[in-house]
């Protein structure tokens, strides 16, 4: 009976066999080195443009390691994720599957290409702000390569047995565990390690957004059934044969927005680790933002007097940079307000001024000097966004506004993503789009419901995915194309009481429940080791 039953399933399977054919397999080969060359050229352009000489090799060769691994990463995410936008299309005929993959791939690079970045310093606020200050450091690298390397490691575990999991969960758990090891190597609390509070906001994101892929997608297939009355909608496709062209069209334009809206959430990832990177080996090029507007000193200045004025505070005679930073960077480390605090604060704010005010440009401030003034600024934006939310400061709105201005200025400075770096990340997210997708595919095609899938399913879970997902990219929440959709998926399953295959749920929950525990102690541990040996 058995054997009947998955001789039908392969009857009915669409072709998952057909590759990109040898003319496809040189293109791809083509764009992966196209790809390097540019990021290296990219890399030789901004640094001799920014007056950087090379006196050792070393740092680069770490770059460019650093840099291979972080768009590996992206590629594992683009055949791990992606493949849940293109198995609807596959498994309804719409698509067949090597068009599907490469469709998928090229609205996946125009995502990463169009997305705003907000998302990319969502994920590195989440880190130490001590590693994130020496980026450049032994640390600093240690922090890089272990994460990464988590991150990869557990992604390519779960996709090698079939199980969509999340890449999102997992580099968040990978930067916790670093978070958590750094403060345990430095005799602290594992929990002073990580912004529990960035970190609580994304792990709510993450888990009402699969909660949110199921009951949304299995209300609106219940409407659909009542709204539109038309059999082919829920019935299951015949082997080979196209739905009716407007039901293809549909299809297709929810896989289209699928892939467009996880190339804008997922690609900003890579992008914020990338930046982390190569603030850390070139920092004359990219700690600061050198192609600000002309206007933007004249602003700078105004917003910073007005900043420092709205915390109404007159500095001591004695005040500081050096005693301010270290009061600033404690307060958002221990997340304590203290008398000292503010003042602080307001002492930070005008010298930052004063140094860019000197300079007369972010593009004039000379190597030696680049790193202590995009630390600075990095200090003063986040002292701010947490001064903003804790309760015992007591900011009048009006002050709250300005500081929000002036904040907005810092961010101009430093939190920047340059066009080369959003190209090799929709690169690396596209190509890896075109590879490997099959496990995800026949486990969200065939092994969520008992039934096969149908068009109304189809097209209910990937509009709810779609529209979830832009949802969190407009608001920098990062989400989890894999929960959303699969759970979307299993939402149409119930709705359509066509049963649930609870072995494939199963291992779903299990691999959502272990990704945290298990990328923050595979994260932790390689950081401990990296440590070590940089």
């Amino acid at each position: 009976m058995n054997a009947t039953i998955a001789m039908e399933d392969r009857a009915s399977r669409p072709d998952l066999d057909k590759g990109l054919g040898i003319v496809g397999t040189i293109g791809f080969g083509a764009a992966i080195l196209t790809a390097l060359i540019y990021v290296a050229y990219s890399i030789y352009t901004d640094a001799s443009s920014a007056g950087v000489q090379a006196t050792t090799y070393l740092p680069f060769i770490l770059l460019f390691i650093a840099l291979l691994i972080a768009l590996g990463f992206e590629f594992v995410n683009g055949f791990h994720d992606t493949a849940n936008a293109v198995a609807t299309v596959i498994y309804t005929n719409a698509m067949p599957a090597n068009v599907a993959v490469v469709w998928s791939g090229f609205f996946n690079f125009l995502g990463v290409l169009l997305s705003t970045g907000a998302v990319a310093f969502g994920i590195v606020s989440l880190l130490p702000v001590e590693l994130i200050l020496q980026v450049g450091s032994s640390a600093g690298f240690a922090m890089v390569f272990a994460l990464l390397i988590a991150a990869i490691l557990w992604n390519l575990a779960t996709w090698w047995l079939g199980i969509p999991s999340s890449s999102s969960h997992t580099l968040i758990g990978s930067i916790i565990g670093v978070g958590i090891a750094n403060a345990l190597l430095h005799g602290k609390s594992g929990t002073a390690g990580v912004d529990w509070g960035k970190a609580t906001e994304i792990g709510q994101a993450l888990l009402i957004s699969p909660l949110i892929g199921f009951g949304m997608a299995a209300l609106l297939f219940i409407a659909m059934k009542i709204l539109v009355r038309k059999e082919e909608l829920y019935q299951e496709p015949k082997a080979g044969v196209p739905p009716p062209l407007w039901i293809r069209a549909l299809l297709i334009f929810t896989c289209t927005g699928v892939s467009f809206a996880h190339g804008s959430n997922d690609g900003q990832k890579g992008m914020g680790l990338i930046m982390l990177i190569l603030i850390g080996t070139v920092p004359t090029a990219y700690a600061l933002n050198r192609a600000v507007p002309q206007r933007y000193a004249v602003e700078f200045h105004q917003n910073s007097i007005a900043a420092a004025n709205a915390l109404d505070v007159t500095p001591a005679a004695n005040a500081n940079a050096a005693d301010a930073r270290k009061t600033v960077t404690r307060y958002i480390a221990d997340k304590t307000l203290s008398t000292a605090t503010v003042p602080a604060l307001a002492v930070l704010i005008r010298d930052v001024d004063q140094q860019v005010s000197e300079y007369g440009s972010l593009a004039k401030v000379p190597a030696a000097a680049v790193s202590n003034i995009r630390n600075d600024m990095y200090l003063a934006s986040e002292a701010i966004k947490r001064l903003g939310k804790d309760k015992d400061a007591h900011l009048p709105e009006a002050s709250a506004a300005t500081l929000t201005t002036y904040k907005g200025s810092l961010d101009a400075g430093t939190r920047f993503i340059p066009t080369w770096v959003k190209i090799a990340v929709a690169f690396a997210l596209g190509l890896g789009t075109m590879v490997g997708w099959k496990r995800i595919v026949i486990t969200v095609g065939e092994k969520i419901g008992k039934s096969h899938l149908t068009y109304a399913q189809g097209a209910s879970a990937e509009l709810v995915a779609m529209g979830t997902i832009f949802g969190a990219d407009h608001l920098g929440l990062p989400v989890s194309t894999t929960h959303v959709l699969s759970s979307g998926v299993a939402g149409t399953m119930a709705a359509n009481k066509s049963g649930l295959q609870m072995s494939t749920i199963r291992n779903l929950l299990m691999a959502w429940v272990l990704t945290l525990p298990v990328s923050i102690g595979l994260a932790g541990l390689l950081y401990m080791i990296f440590a070590q040996i940089f």
